[in-house]
């Protein structure tokens, strides 16, 4: 049954939709994870830095340094702007990447077909449902053949329920059952195919008033994670244990209780690891936020940790290494073929009951490119024609599966008696259910491997009749007859070729898994330069293979044809037990699987279907290979960036932690107290946020060998070298400071001249852990405003607070003269200069010109 018209067939207008927006608004549940300004201030106020501030500030209160106390206040309100600046640009990307990533819809709106964000569907839209599709609203069944749907998610009963055409009448019960005209939103189409007529939208609809929310962002703790939380812990207990050494030893060697408080409150202060778990927040979501703009959506955040550790990229021929644009460019009926039939004028009849049969074996309105390419060849060549049969009824449908490479659409004419039956699919499959003889099938494989050779995609096409009353429950039951092969043609994209290369110099092995015939899928291989002589293994050989045996041939087997969607699995398993970290995409229901197995799944945006995508961890918007490189490329950069990053957050604690903890030992003024740290954490807060995560990529990038997901942030040689840059820095400014005091220097000119020491030091951290190879004078090329707004910010900070009196007073400095200031210059960035000079010996070692000239 079918209740479509001319009238529902044109689907709402655009002012019609705008008016149901309005009243219904978008069609989505409440999410329970966007956060307010003020939610976010709240837990701002709960850190252990802004607590530690409010404790300092209490200690000058009670030793009536009120202006000391203010100032700390007016540090508290900035450090929590930048840290709300922060959490809501993080947030603002979250949000971005969930409406992205959300599910989409399929609709008809001015008699156009439209793929849509699924919280765009409104009331009274006709969306058009298939098989692994999520359906995006309630609605009723206006047609539908064989269409079958999961609604465990509402009724916990994991069996799908057939489904049935709406007669019209009013629809009451729940959801579950079989027969029922009712499709609910967050349900799964399992099978078949329909088109519904929306009914409800939004928390209107059963799964928005039970409050279930499908969140399209899952967050699961990673590796680095767990690593960093690690490094807190330990850091942190560090901390506290130094903290209540030094109001000890502060108390007992000086007498004055509250200062050792506030002297051991600002060694907490320098210790406190609080910018680790900020900082991999921020580079996560914003680095998931930039890589979206590539053209690849991130559903899992942990995938952008592992995009730079990809070894195996496992990826489907059709759309992704070709432009998924098919057009029919050979056809052989009988003993006769033609090539280019598009170019002709006029076609022989011999060839038109091949295409009308492969026309009836497609769907009635086609999504398929496949299909597509039948239907415009149809509409040339048979229009006017008894070939073309709009008024004929479809039956039913015999679809695809794993045994059977073939499907069959049964149809019956407004006077006929009998069933027609149309078969298209695998050349084996359509020979197999016509019970060939050997020479017929010889001949016809020959056919097939001259096509194939050319790069095409072969499928064959057969007929049936039947007059029994009762139709059989396998295609094999048909008598069918042969009717010919058809090639098609689907260019490779431009960018392929490319991609692969850069993928070669990088490191990652690339791999083309296809359905397609074995020469078909070795010409598309060798056009895009990824075969190899014996490299090609075929789904046969993978079922008769043993683990042991499929371990050894994948090492160098780079394209696996005539695979099903169930071999992928094991492929994949294969990929990882080899100790690969495996890239895979994926586009149909069946993919799902080996999706959610591979390190990180890769759903088709343009072609996949919802369950394709919720199995994923990225979603390719444009179906197109070469974005997957450029996904490698950016996660290779994040985490690269981020390395620096904590690298110079570990580096620049040392000579702050250094600064409060061993004057006192040495029993030296102090020099730092909690005001100073605050100044520096200013600084120190966005460059390690934001001057680094804006950082360009290095330009051998994509020309080193991809890490090792096992290997930890901090190894040792990252750790010594942050360690032994942050050590030099202390020495230097100790330095300062003591022969500061041994000339004769006052204390208070004595503290300003080691603080501006340090503050140039800091600058010059900044600029060398910019990048691990690049020089300082070739990385204030590289484009990144951010730096500059922060060193140029902490410049003129540090000069306003040199000059001012007021400032100079509360900060406890005294005047600099000229010189002094040129000597904390020279100071500071002689302390980052043996960095420099490393990185400079690095490139100009043999070993450095060796891999540059490969």
């Amino acid at each position: 049954m079918n209740l479509m018209n001319a009238t529902t067939m044109n689907g709402l207008t655009t002012q019609e939709v705008k008016e149901r927006l309005l009243v219904d608004g978008l069609n989505e549940l409440p999410s329970a994870k966007k956060r307010s300004v003020l939610s976010i201030a709240f837990d701002v106020v709960r850190e252990p830095m802004f607590l530690l501030l409010v404790a300092c500030g209490a200690i000058y209160l009670l030793l009536r340094d009120r202006e000391e106390a203010l100032m700390l206040l007016a540090f508290v309100f900035m450090v929590m702007g930048i840290t709300i600046y922060q959490e809501q640009k993080t947030e603002r990307a979250l949000e971005a990447l969930r409406d992205l990533s959300s599910p989409r819809a399929l609709v008809l709106r001015e008699g156009q077909r439209l793929r849509i964000p699924g919280k765009e569907v409104v009331r009274d839209d006709l969306v058009f449902l298939s098989e692994g599709d999520r359906v995006p609203a309630d609605g009723l069944i206006l047609s539908c053949t064989n269409l079958s749907v999961d609604e465990s998610l509402l009724t916990g009963e994991s069996v799908p329920v057939r489904k049935a055409v709406w007669n019209g009448k009013e629809v009451a019960g729940r959801p579950g059952g079989d027969d029922r005209p009712v499709v609910y939103s967050g349900t799964l189409v399992v099978s078949g195919k329909g088109t519904c007529r929306v009914s409800a939208t939004g928390v209107r609809t059963e799964i928005g008033k039970i409050g279930k929310a499908l969140q399209t962002l899952e967050t699961e703790d990673t590796l680095l994670q767990k690593e960093i939380r690690s490094v807190v812990r330990k850091i942190s207990i560090i901390g506290a244990t130094l903290c209540a050494f030094v109001v000890v030893l502060y108390g007992l060697t000086r007498g004055h209780w509250l200062e050792g408080f506030l002297a051991g409150l600002s060694l907490a202060m320098a210790m406190l690891p609080e910018e680790f778990p900020v900082v991999l927040t921020i580079f996560f979501a914003l680095g998931a936020w930039r890589i979206s703009k590539r053209g690849v959506l991130t559903r899992r955040i942990p995938a952008v940790e592992m995009l730079g550790a990809t070894t195996v990229l496992c990826v489907d021929k059709t759309g992704t290494l070709t432009l998924n644009t098919m057009s029919v460019d050979q056809i052989v009926a009988g003993k006769q073929l033609i090539e280019h039939p598009l170019s002709l004028s006029e076609l022989p009849e011999d060839f038109h009951e091949i295409i009308e049969f492969s026309i009836l074996a497609s769907q009635s309105d086609p999504f398929d490119p496949m299909e597509k390419a039948f239907k415009r060849l149809g509409e040339e060549f048979l229009k006017g024609t008894h070939h073309l049969h709009s008024d004929w009824t479809l039956v039913r449908e015999y679809s695809l599966s794993p045994q059977l490479l073939a499907m069959s659409e049964v149809w019956k004419s407004p006077n006929g008696r009998e069933y027609i039956i149309a078969s298209k699919g695998a050349p084996e499959a359509i020979m197999d259910l016509c019970h060939l003889d050997e020479d017929t099938m010889k001949t016809i494989r020959d056919h097939i491997h001259v096509m194939a050779r050319e790069g095409l995609r072969v499928l064959a096409v057969a007929k049936a009749e039947f007059r029994k009353q009762d139709l059989p429950g396998k295609q094999h039951d048909f008598s069918f007859s042969f009717l010919g092969l058809m090639g098609l043609a689907d260019p490779i994209r431009p960018t392929a070729p490319a991609a692969i290369q850069e993928c070669r110099e990088a490191g990652i092995r690339v791999v083309m898994i296809t359905g397609d015939h074995p020469t078909t899928a070795e010409s598309i291989a060798k056009k895009i330069g990824l075969y190899r002589e014996g490299a090609l293994m075929t789904g046969k050989e993978l079922e008769t293979m043993d683990d042991a045996e499929l371990q050894r041939r994948i090492q160098d087997t780079t394209v696996f044809a005539r695979i099903v969607p169930e071999q992928k699995l094991r492929l994949i398993a294969a990929f990882k037990q080899a100790g690969e970290v495996v890239a895979m995409t994926g586009d149909g229901v069946n993919d799902a699987p080996a999706l959610k197995a591979a390190h990180i799944g890769v759903a088709m945006g343009g072609r996949g279907t919802d369950v394709a995508r919720e199995a994923s961890a990225l979603v390719l918007v444009d179906d197109d290979f070469s974005s997957i490189v450029q996904a490698v490329r950016m996660g290779r950069r994040i985490f690269e960036n981020l390395r620096n990053a904590m690298a110079y957050i570990i580096a620049i604690h040392v000579p702050i932690a250094g600064l409060s903890l061993i004057p006192i030992a040495l029993k030296w003024p102090l020099v730092l107290s909690p005001i100073h740290i605050m100044f520096l954490e200013l600084i120190i807060d966005p460059a390690c946020s934001v001057v680094f995560e804006m950082e360009p990529e290095e330009q051998n990038i994509m020309h080193v060998s991809p890490r090792n997901p096992r290997e930890p942030m901090f190894r040792k040689t990252l750790l010594l070298l942050s360690l032994l840059q942050g050590f030099v820095v202390l020495g230097i400014v100790l330095l300062v400071f003591g022969a500061s005091l041994s000339h004769g220097l006052i204390v208070p000119e004595a503290r300003a001249l080691t603080f501006a020491t340090l503050v140039i030091a800091n600058i010059g951290l900044i600029l060398a852990n910019r990048s691990r190879t690049r020089m300082v004078l070739e990385s204030v090329r590289a484009p990144n405003p951010a730096v500059w707004w922060v060193i140029g910010g902490a410049a003129a900070v540090l000069v306003c607070i040199l000059s001012q009196p007021m400032l100079r007073r509360l900060f406890q400095f005294a005047a600099l003269s000229v010189w002094d200031l040129l000597l904390a210059i020279a100071a500071g960035l002689l302390s980052i200069s043996w960095f420099e000079l490393m990185k400079y010996l690095h490139r100009h070692s043999p070993s450095a010109r060796e891999s540059s000239s490969q």
